[in-house]
């Protein structure tokens, strides 16, 4: 299993649970210098990206490029793949494509996190749930020739449309077959609604596409009471061998964060080998 780090060019999600805040070359040349496979981006947008030459930084330094997040799409535009109005779907569902354009470039994962939406302001989880399937399917066949669509199932104070992995396997069972949609774990959000998170990752490891290697109070792993014996050896045992991608909160600053996460993923996927 790979180690990966993230950084966010969000301005609007500063104090967000990302590791790092530099630009994209400070970002790539800490990520390699500590041993990490590879980088996973949260931008503003795909020009964000664009305006520099990653593919050469990332080539140059060794890296990869994970996964790229459409979280800004709801941080920054308040954009949702359930808003109620169709018009507002429609631009959720085109910045949605947009982060799959630039993330296929680069041979990375696109992630539909918070753009999710919930239920709430006169529209009924059904019908939520409806749209989302309904904006989730337009933004999957968008991604059906270019690189896999993660979708992320959250905790249940940031969604209600799925907060398990059985959830989400369940929501992703409603769209039509053949879509590259796969799931991403998130052992924060798993630490919250699942009852075993181990089991959890057994009973649809076939499904998942990527995870979030984080502790149980959102900090690096180590910071918290998680016990990933059991979560490593479950990855491993269902064969899963993506990315384990640092998705927390820069504790007690995002040099030591990075520092205890490329330790703490050297001592866990190696421990349990």
């Amino acid at each position: 299993m790979k180690s990966s780090l993230t950084v966010s060019l969000v301005e609007e999600a500063r104090g967000g649970p990302f590791v790092l805040w530099e630009s994209l070359p400070t970002a790539i040349a800490k990520t390699a210098r500590l041993g990490f496979d590879a980088i996973e981006i949260f931008p503003p947008s795909p020009d964000a990206i664009r305006e520099v030459p990653l593919k050469q930084l990332l080539a140059d330094h060794g890296l990869a490029l994970a996964a790229v997040g459409t979280g800004a799409g709801w941080v920054k535009h308040r954009l949702s793949l359930a808003d109620p109005d169709p018009a507002v779907r429609t631009r959720a569902v085109d910045f949605v494509r947009s982060i799959i354009d630039v993330a296929a470039e680069l041979g990375a994962s696109a992630i539909i996190g918070s753009m999710q939406g919930r239920s709430g302001n006169g529209v009924s989880r059904e019908a939520s749930r409806d749209h989302l399937i309904d904006s989730l399917g337009r933004c999957a066949r968008a991604a059906a020739e270019q690189t896999p669509l993660l979708y992320e199932p959250l905790n249940r104070y940031e969604t209600d449309q799925a907060c398990t992995l059985a959830d989400g396997a369940a929501l992703l069972g409603q769209l039509e077959s053949g879509l590259p949609v796969r799931l991403l774990a998130d052992l924060f959000h798993m630490g919250i609604e699942e009852t075993d998170v181990a089991a959890a990752i057994r009973a649809h490891g076939d499904s998942i596409g990527h995870v979030h290697f984080v502790d149980s109070n959102r900090r690096p792993v180590g910071c918290g009471h998680t016990d990933f014996g059991p979560i490593v050896r479950a990855l491993r045992e269902v064969g899963y061998q993506g990315y384990l991608s640092a998705e927390a909160f820069p504790y007690p600053d995002s040099d030591a964060a990075a520092a205890q996460t490329i330790r703490a993923h050297q001592y866990w996927v190696g421990a349990s080998a």
